[in-house]
């Protein structure tokens, strides 16, 4: 089951960053910080029921 809400967070590998969902979904590895941020915000926004 799937959570309701959508909870994102970005997490550092390396030199790189990615967004994480609590929903399974994980954005592309990014070089900028602020590129996975933005992935993370358009991924709640276009999911329904985003937090």
């Amino acid at each position: 089951m799937r959570p309701a809400h959508h909870h994102t967070t970005t997490v550092e590998r390396g030199s790189f960053a990615l967004a994480r969902c609590s929903c399974g979904w994980t954005g592309p590895a990014r070089r900028s910080r602020e590129r996975a941020r933005t992935d993370a915000e358009a991924h709640e926004s276009a999911t329904p029921g985003g937090a």
